[in-house]
């Protein structure tokens, strides 16, 4: 995968030589706007328009062309999104913490609300326990060499209460129904076959006490207002050189969601979702093997992916073996420092487009945020993850920002995804919202200016999009 380099300016928006501000970048300080039938949402990809609503007047008519046409058909209804996001790393909720009030207060709105200058993100992931994007390496029971706690007697959240805890606070106090989705990196390591952060296995005899783990930090976290909608089981179970990982097969994660997770959170009266596999696209396998279990199957909600191996066209193949079992895209970085227009047209085309194309409910990019070295990250963790914004402690907006707003400003919770046609290398995906307006989200994949129509309700609207843009068309 491409990389890509940094982009925009401080969060106090001051003006920067050849680049846009946050509210330009997101339409505010525009001047004012036709009053057409689409509005057009528009970057480009030597970032000259970076998220910007166009000063064109864009209505539906009869005329005739002969442009590729997409048309979009909101008769044909597919899936229900849930939203599109990031994942929030103890790294990323440390740094944007330890921002100034006003300035956490400014980014916070800017990334969660709804208003004008907002992109609305609309689902967080977050890690149960330190991820590799954490600091350092912990979980919420370590104990000294040749203890155990069965019971999770000793479990706490305290390590959250810093800044993962401060900031979702602030974040569900901006937008209460965001969804949450919390991952664990590795169990305690008492539980584990190596003793180790990295690496090893849960041992069967602790599944109970593991599955108690988790019951009670969804507990823990809704004790502190914070509603954890979903959980996967594991992360990326088929990569043990992370830090901090756990290895788990498809045959073990069925026996510990039937005989331990799923009863857990039964007993427990949870409504919180058990999400399956929650790694690459190479191994729809992995899934289908728990989904095909017919005791594990009934406590499952679905699977979820990353597309750092394999084709996303995976995910259709596990939603059309279970129809009944929803898709989740979990996480896919950007590494540093990478190429903005590269980056851009791969994402959207692949993973924003892509992984809607194929039943995902959702979309999420890596990390939220970093500072300009990559960091804070575990020793062994990713080194050149880049966050959607970089804090320094001024924020800038990476390309992994517009990816998203593109998407989470215009496709709120509740959206359905109707159909439309590809044409022409012109990679898109449509919407439905729930108060009745149509999205389409396109991107050129060609080396030109590409003109097209895009038909909806046997009406035509001609638009343009220079190559490697991407455009949200809203009507």
């Amino acid at each position: 995968m491409k990389k890509y380099v940094f982009i925009a300016c401080s969060l106090a928006l001051v003006a920067c030589s050849a680049k846009k501000t946050a509210k330009e970048a997101t339409g505010n300080n525009q001047p004012a706007q036709p009053q057409g039938q689409v509005a057009f949402w528009l970057t480009k990809a030597d970032r000259s328009a970076l998220l910007e609503r166009q000063n064109v007047t864009l209505n539906f008519g009869t005329a005739q062309n002969t442009n590729p046409t997409i048309d979009v058909d909101e008769t044909q209804q597919f899936q229900t999104i849930d939203g599109f996001g990031y994942t929030l790393t103890g790294g990323s909720a440390g740094l944007i913490n330890a921002l100034g009030d006003a300035e956490k207060e400014a980014l916070l709105k800017e990334l969660f609300s709804t208003e004008k200058n907002a992109i609305g993100v609309s689902y967080l992931r977050i890690s149960i326990g330190a991820s590799d994007l954490s600091a350092d390496t912990f979980t919420y029971n370590e104990l000294p060499a040749g203890e155990t706690d069965v019971n999770q007697d000793k479990f706490s959240i305290e390590k959250e209460m810093a800044d993962l805890v401060p900031v979702l606070k602030k974040i569900t106090a901006i937008n209460p129904d965001i969804k949450i989705l919390g991952s664990p990196w590795t169990a305690p390591t008492w539980m584990k076959t190596n003793g180790s952060f990295k690496g090893g296995s849960l041992k069967p005899e602790y599944y109970k006490s593991y599955a108690t783990y988790l019951v009670k930090y969804v507990q823990e976290m809704k004790a502190q207002g914070i509603t954890i909608d979903a959980i996967t089981v594991q992360n990326e179970p088929l990569h043990p050189g992370n830090v901090p990982s756990m290895y788990m097969e498809a045959k073990d994660q069925a026996i510990f969601v039937k005989t331990a997770l799923g009863p857990a959170f039964k007993a427990a009266g949870m409504q919180t979702k058990i999400i399956v596999y929650d790694h690459n696209a190479d191994r729809p396998d992995y899934p289908l093997t728990v989904l095909d279990d017919a005791d594990a199957k009934p406590y499952v909600d679905g699977s979820a992916f990353h597309l750092y191996a394999g084709d996303i066209s995976a995910l259709s193949k596990v939603h059309d073996a279970h129809p009944d079992k929803n898709i989740y895209f979990t996480e896919q970085w950007v590494g540093g420092p990478g190429k903005f227009d590269e980056d851009l047209k791969w994402h959207v085309s692949t993973l924003v487009i892509g992984a809607t194309r194929n039943w995902s409910r959702n979309v999420l990019e890596w990390n939220l945020a970093a500072d300009p070295n990559y960091g804070p990250h575990t020793v062994g963790g990713c080194v050149t993850c880049l966050g959607a914004i970089t804090v320094s402690p001024q924020v800038t907006r990476n390309v992994a920002y517009y990816i998203i707003g593109h998407a989470s400003k215009f496709v709120r919770p509740g959206s359905v995804r109707v159909a439309s046609n590809i044409t022409d290398n012109l990679q898109n995906v449509a919407f439905k919202t729930p108060d009745g307006k149509k999205v389409l989200i396109v991107v050129n994949g060609n080396n030109a200016v590409q003109q097209f129509n895009i038909r909806s309700n046997g009406k035509v609207v001609s638009v343009g999009l220079n190559a490697g843009a991407v455009g949200t068309f809203v009507w």
